[in-house]
């Protein structure tokens, strides 16, 4: 099976106007499918109505919060498949406020799960996890096999919130899977300020003329997939009957330090600075250190692996932010 076969597919997208559900929409589209968003747009969050330009006519919108129980078996009474990108990801957020965090990434992916046993048990379900639930490697590169051990309050719910997606498919024969993103980039993500991501910001800055500060001693190892990669990686997973149950790392074969990143980035840029700075102390606190996953079973089991490179992402995503800037940081 392929993207081709969510043609006329009725499909659900949680979090649909934030950064990898607005990009996963766009593809749907193109293939026919048949596409509602939900959305809170809670400003902090990363929706953007600006991140549906061009499609505003061939999707459906409901704003809506995933922690409103009331809303959801209208949202996913006719689904036939969920892609459940809804989350607070912000790590420093998840500390500062440990208990939105859990009504978001917790118990809101319950009630999701809940809502699918009673009117929709047949919905494939593709959640959309983490790698921070592997909190500082004990090896790397980092399998699907390795302890859990996550760092953060925004980790642990993330981690419940797999969990139960899981559990639900084990017990209630929910077809599941689960991606275990990396640090996924592109156009519309959110770049006003770096509550979600580094490179967004640092992205911003550079394209404004402003130094990019690395944190530490800019030597952590990571891995970036671009997003049209990522996309691939769900329609896989909703698609493909060995995902059912599965759980999958995303992952690159271009491991960068911070420092190689800062410099890559101006230089594609053709201009620019950067500066290594300590660590401020909440930060410091949770960085994992070096990490960068192994994406060997999604490989072989569906074929897939990362298709654009780190230099060519950059440099789309800086296109990107020099022409619609002003609609993600304004």
């Amino acid at each position: 099976m392929s993207a081709e076969d969510l043609r006329d597919r009725r499909v659900l997208i949680t979090g649909g106007l934030g950064f990898i559900g607005s990009n996963l929409a766009r593809r749907l589209v193109e293939v026919g499918a048949d596409v509602v968003l939900v959305d809170s747009m809670i400003p902090e969050y990363g929706g953007n109505v600006a991140n549906l330009a061009g499609i505003e006519d061939e999707v459906r919108v409901n704003i809506a919060d995933v922690r409103d129980v009331h809303s959801l078996p209208y949202l996913v009474r006719d689904r036939d498949v969920i892609f459940n990108l809804a989350g607070q990801t912000s790590h420093l957020d998840s500390m500062a406020d440990p208990y939105t965090d859990l009504e978001i990434n917790c118990r809101s992916q319950l009630s999701l799960l809940e809502v699918c046993r009673d009117v929709n048990p047949s919905a494939r379900v593709v959640f959309a996890s983490t790698r921070q639930i592997y909190g500082r490697p004990e090896y790397l590169p980092v399998d699907e096999r390795h302890p859990l051990h996550p760092v953060d309050v925004n980790g642990i719910n993330k981690t419940a919130g797999e969990w139960y997606h899981l559990l639900y498919g084990e017990v209630y024969g929910i077809p599941v899977c689960v991606l275990r993103l990396t640090n996924t980039y592109g156009p519309r993500m959110r770049v006003k300020d770096a509550r979600q991501t580094f490179l967004g910001y640092w992205l911003r800055q550079i394209v404004c003329g402003e130094e990019i500060a690395v944190f530490g001693d800019g030597r952590q190892k990571r891995d970036f997939n671009y997003v049209d990669d990522a996309v691939d990686a769900f329609l896989l997973a909703a698609t493909r009957p060995e995902a059912v149950g599965k759980v999958y790392n995303l992952g690159a074969s271009d491991v960068v330090s911070l420092l190689e990143l800062a410099e890559r980035l101006v230089a594609l840029n053709g201009a620019g600075s950067y500066s290594v700075i300590p660590f401020p102390d909440d930060r410091k606190s949770i960085d994992i250190g070096d990490y960068y996953g192994d994406f060997t079973r999604i490989r072989e089991e569906l074929g897939w692996e990362p298709r654009v490179d780190l230099e060519e992402g950059l440099r789309r995503s800086l296109d990107f932010y020099r022409e619609h800037g002003a609609a993600y940081w304004s």
